[in-house]
């Protein structure tokens, strides 16, 4: 079963609260109604049996009861519908109308239950498909004899209208309610047309046109939320789709020199004999740059782990100086190759994975060898306060621009783009650095000066 549209169930929820709505309403009037007509005709026969008390109450000689019957004659002639019947305290009818017919019911209710009676409580019955309304009360004469009277009203007219009166109800009742429901299906389709205008402009981004942004200044307040969060989706896109274009761009320039250099070696040897050092001094060529290239290979599965989390980092004890004074020690001939001394003041221990973090100072402390001139030194720097442990590497050398700075972590980005000076790694390490802090939870940055370029990195001493 295919779905209603939200116009249509907005509509139809419209239709059924009006619908409900007016149902009470008309309940409630026709109660109301009702109860008016019930009270009309209670007071008619109150004001009829008043003037028959009145009547029976001055007649206290045999005489004056005997002429109590062509006075009734005359105080009712003109009341079409009304029935009266006066029995005597035998119950044998004194006095009744042309017409008056009573259910024996209401006189026997009367004799026993005679309470009722003296309070003329309104009753109804149907007879011959007519509904009547009327009471039964006893009366004294004015000689001191017990009558009973018995009224009726003929209330056909009060039902014929009632009945006419409902079914005109229930027409006006469908037709609002079909009235509502489009009048809310137009109002409905009006109010939601801001929201197909943005499904329409959403429609149209394509990957091509991921700089594009939905209009948020006139937008209904419900969905500016909606249109805020897809910008920003948006714009997390784009930031994606620029850094995979700029990935598989980088990635292809930096593969592209080592296989240029294999084949460049390869042709070489083949275009000539040449004897069994030769061969193998190329091989050994060939096998520098297979390397370079496993290690930018193994660095990028690396990254792409850290950045679909795969790589959860342990919680054991990792202590910073004693990683530090390790990487000393193995960059040792490397640093003296260089004219670079190593040195380390402080300490500090914080939980983690040993290894990432020692990948992470690796990474540091052989980029601040590769740009110290000779006969400086690399600092390294560890320091504990409170909850957070802070590791500085810090180098001489020259001053890195301001611009250049926030994108040192970015994979494949270089300072000098047209450099390639072999050695200097694929411009993977310092993300890497990052990828690894930041699945610590902590923090990492650098500033430069023309004294010093110094990477600070920020760890929490306790597990959260």
């Amino acid at each position: 079963m295919k779905p209603l549209s939200l116009t249509a169930r907005i509509s139809l929820f419209f239709a059924a609260a009006a619908c409900g709505v007016l149902l009470a309403t008309g309940y409630f009037l026709a109660h109301v109604m009702e109860s008016h007509f019930e009270e009309g005709d209670r007071h008619e026969l109150n004001g009829k049996l008043e003037l028959i008390q009145n009547l029976f109450r001055h007649a206290r000689t045999p005489g004056e009861i005997d002429q109590l019957p062509s006075q009734l004659d005359d105080a009712l002639v003109g009341h079409h519908g009304l029935m009266v019947t006066v029995s005597d305290p035998a119950g044998t009818p004194w006095y009744a109308t042309p017409g008056a017919v009573f259910p024996a019911a209401m006189l026997k209710n009367c004799q026993s239950r005679p309470v009722d009676c003296s309070k003329g409580a309104l009753q109804h019955w149907q007879q011959a498909e007519t509904g009547y309304r009327g009471m039964v009360v006893a009366i004294m004469a004015g000689n001191g004899q017990p009558y009973t009277v018995v009224l009726g009203q003929d209330i056909k007219r009060h039902e014929v209208f009632m009945e006419t009166f409902r079914i005109v109800l229930a027409i006006a009742i469908a037709l609002a309610t079909l009235a509502t429901a489009g009048l809310g299906w137009g109002v409905t389709r009006w109010g939601l047309a801001p929201l197909r205008q943005v499904t329409d402009m959403v429609s149209g981004i394509s990957a091509e046109h991921l700089q594009d942004r939905l209009p948020v200044t006139h937008l209904p307040a419900e969905l500016k939320p909606l249109a805020t969060a897809f910008n920003a989706m948006l714009a997390r896109l784009d930031d994606s789709f620029r850094r995979l274009s700029e990935f598989s761009s980088n990635i292809a320039h930096e593969l592209r020199t080592p296989i240029s250099n294999l084949m460049t070696q390869t042709q070489v040897a083949l275009s000539s004999a040449r004897d069994k050092d030769a061969y193998k001094e190329i091989l050994y060529s060939s096998l520098e740059e297979y390397e370079r290239m496993a290690q930018m290979v193994g660095d990028m599965l690396y990254l792409a782990q850290t950045d679909n989390g795969l790589l959860k980092p342990g919680l054991e004890k990792v202590n910073l100086a004693e990683e530090t004074q390790g990487l000393f020690d193995y960059f040792e001939a490397w640093a003296e190759e260089r004219a670079v001394s190593l040195t380390m003041t402080g300490s500090a221990t914080v939980p983690g994975d040993r290894l990432m973090l020692r990948r992470a100072l690796s990474n540091l402390i052989s980029n601040a060898i590769r740009h110290t001139p000779p006969g400086q030194q690399v600092c390294v720097s560890l320091s504990s306060h409170d909850d957070q442990a802070t590791v500085v590497v810090e180098n001489p050398g020259p001053e890195i621009a301001a611009e250049h700075l926030p994108k040192l972590f970015e994979r494949f980005y270089r300072i000098d783009a047209s450099r390639q000076r072999k050695g200097d790694g694929a411009g993977l390490g310092l993300a890497i650095v990052k990828a690894i802090i930041d699945a610590h939870e902590g923090s990492v940055s650098v500033t430069s000066t023309a004294q010093a370029t110094r990477f600070r990195l920020g760890l929490k001493t306790r597990p959260t």
